[in-house]
């Protein structure tokens, strides 16, 4: 055998053995490379650890198939790469994607039962080139697991955003939305809110949407404190069982055995998030024909309590040039009243500016009739997660309210050194007792002076929680505006506040990731179009020409003589 054959066997046998054992690696250890630069296919410790709880098959569907805008395909794209990534690390977790209008004698069925399901379509309008045309898509997932099933939006409404960004923002936020339904529809309920009852807070379907919310990951229950007259120390016990109380817009003055309860479920660890309007002022009440309303404060009898914690909330209106939009009338047409578009100041629309998870990547939040909120020293730590614009200021009360305003000319300087001031805070640390060297309201033999470590929210609008209802009194979605048809970001707010309470930081961790996703400029694009296809495709094509050109002569010149 000849020294040149024998060489190459021997390669061979080595290249084989090294094959072989790169296998046999490969099956004892697993691991992933990303070499993104923002490591966007790197899951987070929270997706690993919520995967692992997947025993038993999950099927995911995803309908968004077929020939989709580009937008769309992007978001496809990166769902179809995160799903893999879930399925790489847990082989239970499968995965389809399904075109719902693929099949004409089937997909009005289809889409009739995927629109009962609360999956709506979105139209969108496509432009190429110039040319226009419509397109529904159908941006959901569906998620089974032991007979439950979870819907997963996988397009993140933001007001006023171009489809391009909405699409952008949703790719931000796809791994928060897949591992917190499969979280959801995997992990058994344990902890459990409290919704606080009987002090005029709203009524049940005017938070409907938050409760339903809530229901998905956490046990929930009305917890009414009319019980506190007749035997305290009972109502204070039951409460201790849960681990969130929510005082969603109070109207009535809380008595003292009311606050001593809530006190020392506050000082024994519990959670609260406060919705405070400390001033007595609603739209509705603007709607009648002096288009006016007296703004006055409102007397809670938790002042004491407040100052205690660290926070004061003002009987005062915050009044923001970067308000909301309203329709009002503005006159008649023939017999068509004419409505135009004017912005309310007394609805700030607050874009977060804290880096806090809490509030990290959200849009646009929706206040009414909001009041600022002073924070005191007092050794707990304060976080400020949203404030009112720097045009803006506080207003006292009594005062009165007229739609007037809306028509008001103003400048920067009537808001020089007043604005950005505090709308919602969070608090954290051990919390002294409100009744810390005070005659008690009742006898409690187990009463704390100093708290255990624990967490509260403030936010001193109640009607954030507020969902609106349609003309059959049906409750909308959580954040979306019928008056003018924008959809802020309330609910998710309102979440985020709830999940960091209870402890789920980790899913907010998700949501709060930063990835690096560059937008196309389409008028560079359309201006360069003859250019970029023949980078993109012509160039290629001549490339492979000239190698096959310059290969196949220097072969002939080889081998012809």
């Amino acid at each position: 055998m000849k020294p040149s054959a024998q060489i190459n066997i021997k390669t061979l046998w080595i290249t084989i053995f090294i094959l072989i054992v790169l296998n046999v690696l490969g099956t004892l250890f697993f691991y992933r490379f990303d070499l993104t630069k923002d490591k966007r296919y790197t899951l987070s410790e929270t997706s690993l650890q919520i995967i692992k709880q997947v025993k038993n098959p999950l099927s995911v569907k995803i309908y968004m198939e077929g020939d989709l805008p580009a937008d769309f395909r992007r978001l496809q794209q990166e769902t179809r790469q995160l799903l893999e990534e879930f399925q790489a690390y847990n082989s239970n977790i499968v995965f389809e994607f399904v075109n719902p209008l693929e099949n004409e004698d089937e997909s009005e069925a289809l889409t009739k039962s995927l629109f009962q399901k609360g999956l709506t379509p979105v139209n969108i309008t496509v432009d190429d080139k110039g040319k226009q045309s419509q397109a529904m898509v159908f941006p959901w997932a569906i998620a089974v697991y032991n007979n439950k099933e979870i819907n997963i939006p996988l397009l993140k409404n933001r007001m006023g955003a171009s489809t391009t960004q909405k699409v952008i923002g949703s790719i931000q936020h796809l791994e928060y939305s897949i591992a917190d339904a499969v979280n959801k529809i995997v992990k058994d309920k344990q902890k459990k809110v409290a919704i606080i009852k009987g002090n005029g807070e709203m009524k049940e379907i005017h938070v409907a949407k938050m409760l339903m919310q809530i229901r998905e990951s956490y046990y929930i229950g009305p917890f009414t404190l009319d019980s506190v007259s007749k035997d305290p120390n009972g109502t204070l016990s039951a409460l201790k069982k849960y681990d969130l109380a929510i005082i969603a817009k109070p109207t009535e003055t809380f008595s003292d055995e009311e606050k001593q309860v809530l006190d020392q479920f506050i000082i024994n660890g519990g959670k609260t998030l406060w919705l405070i309007d400390q001033v007595s002022a609603d739209m509705d009440s603007l709607y009648n024909q002096a288009g006016a309303t007296l703004a006055y404060p409102r007397d809670l009898n938790l002042n004491d309590m407040f100052f205690k914690y660290g926070f004061r909330i003002n009987p005062d209106l915050i009044k923001d040039e970067q308000g909301s939009p309203i329709k009002l009338a503005t006159g008649e047409q023939g017999s068509a009243t004419q409505y135009q578009d004017f912005i309310w100041k007394f609805a700030p629309l607050v874009s977060p500016e804290s880096k806090h998870p809490i509030v990290k990547n959200l849009g646009g939040i929706k206040f009414d009739f909001a009041s600022p909120i002073d924070t005191l020293k007092n050794g707990i730590k304060k976080t400020v997660l949203l404030q009112s614009s720097p045009y803006s200021k506080k207003i006292g009360a009594p005062f009165e309210v007229n739609l007037g305003i809306v028509s008001e000319q103003t400048s920067p300087k009537d808001y020089l050194n007043k604005g950005n001031l505090v709308l919602s805070v969070l608090l954290e640390g051990s919390f002294h007792s409100a009744f810390e060297n005070r005659v008690l309201p009742f006898k409690e033999n187990s009463f704390l002076v100093n708290g255990k470590p624990t967490k509260m929210i403030v936010v001193s609008d109640g009607d954030i929680a507020r969902n609106q209802l349609d003309k059959n009194m049906e409750p909308v979605e959580l954040g979306y505006d019928q008056r003018s048809g924008n959809l802020y970001d309330n609910k998710d707010f309102i979440m985020n506040c709830i999940n960091y309470l209870l402890d789920d930081t980790g899913l907010i961790n998700i949501r709060s990731k930063d990835l690096d996703l560059p937008l196309l400029d389409k008028e560079k694009v359309y201006e360069n179009y003859t250019q970029a296809q023949f980078i993109t495709i012509g160039l290629p094509i001549l490339v492979l020409l000239v190698f096959g050109i310059v290969f196949t002569y220097i072969r002939k010149t080889r081998y012809s003589k």
